[in-house]
């Protein structure tokens, strides 16, 4: 007897790398029996079904929706309460909604700004994983191999469903922990966003600069790995930035001062405590588990 899905109908709005990746992902481990695109841009979406990656598409959310077991929300984070409003009248009864978004205090705020409640079926969710590259056709099956996904659900989500996201994203290859919403953001802006910011203001910085190109093409392979990140989709990371603003300024604040102090110990000649501080850096990303 053949097994059955995990999934019967699952619908990704948002079939980007994030979104079109996890439909890679099911569909090789015969976890879904039918994929259903939605978002704006249709020329993605036939491509989508090209690639295999969904069986059909519907620019309209709301159809996109009927009949879904399972509603996979991978749109920007600024696109999230919209596209909420817009699909709650048309779930089906059992659906199970969640999202992917990396700031889950604001995915959060959504919900409840429609709903007026925390719905049972709801799971927020958080795959650590992606690439600079965007769209379906930068999708793969592997993506979220172990990779870890970050699961926060609240106190008001159902245990049936909060199983299911897990086991959804336990079949792609990902280790799936639970976080809380505020844990999640905090240490997020510290590991991701952060750095994002950091990349894409250095090669603003250095844009800017009258003898750039000259700068650019003596750049040397620790600025293309440090900078890699710039490339992301910059609407992407303005809405994170902006959804995050509490937990990222923070995290900015506290870098902005070590970097003052660096910058005092480099004008005061104070050769020590540079060499200490890079030492001290040395051994704590030596010792980071980053795989």
């Amino acid at each position: 007897m053949a097994k059955q899905p995990l999934i019967q109908r699952l619908c990704v709005i948002g079939v980007g790398l994030i979104g079109g990746s996890l439909a890679r992902a099911l569909r090789e481990q015969g976890a879904v029996a039918e994929v259903i695109g939605s978002g704006r841009n249709e020329r993605n979406l036939r491509a989508a079904v090209r690639l295999g990656v969904v069986d059909r598409y519907d620019t309209d959310p709301t159809r996109a929706v009927a009949g879904a077991d399972v509603v996979v929300i991978a749109v920007p984070l600024g696109a999230i309460e919209p596209v909420l409003r817009a699909i709650v009248p048309h779930l089906a009864p059992e659906a199970v909604v969640t999202d992917v978004g990396s700031a889950k205090g604001s995915v959060v705020a959504d919900v409840e700004r429609i709903y007026g409640r925390i719905p049972p079926y709801f799971v927020p969710g958080h795959p650590i994983a992606g690439t600079e590259q965007s769209g379906v056709e930068a999708s793969f099956a592997t993506l979220f191999q172990k990779r870890r996904v970050i699961l926060t659900p609240l106190a008001e989500t159902d245990a049936a469903a909060h199983r299911l996201i897990r086991k959804m994203w336990e079949l792609t290859g990902a280790e799936v922990v639970d976080m809380g919403v505020r844990h999640h953001d905090a240490v997020l802006a510290a590991t991701s966003h952060l750095p994002h910011m950091l990349a894409y203001t250095l090669v603003d910085t250095l844009a800017q600069m009258d003898d750039r190109a000259e700068i650019f093409r003596y750049a040397a392979g620790g600025f293309r790995d440090f900078t890699r990140i710039a490339s992301s989709d910059p609407r992407m990371w303005h809405d994170i930035c902006v959804a995050n603003r509490e937990q990222l300024l923070e995290m900015i604040a506290l870098f902005a001062a070590d970097l003052e102090r660096l910058a005092a110990a480099i004008r005061h000649d104070e050769r020590d405590a540079i060499l200490t501080l890079f030492q001290r850096a040395k051994r704590a990303r030596d010792n980071l588990y980053l795989d």
